[in-house]
């Protein structure tokens, strides 16, 4: 998982990229937690919080824009 200042450090498009595939894996878990037992439940907490990090980032950048 990337950190704050990883993320701060990558381009509006990276970041946009990184949300959609945490969001994906999002999807990927939810349907398999449905079918099976997941390895590791807390990896959805994790993809969870990094869309919600990425999000901030994008909410700040657009405010400092505008």
């Amino acid at each position: 998982m990337a950190k704050i200042t990883e993320l701060r450090d990558m381009s509006d498009e990276q970041l946009e990229l990184t949300a959609k595939e945490a969001a994906e894996q999002v999807f990927r878990l939810r349907i398999k937690s449905q079918t099976e037992k997941l390895d590791a439940p807390s990896e959805v907490r994790r993809n969870r919080r990094l869309i919600a990090r990425v999000k901030t980032l994008q909410t700040q950048r657009a405010k400092q824009i505008g």
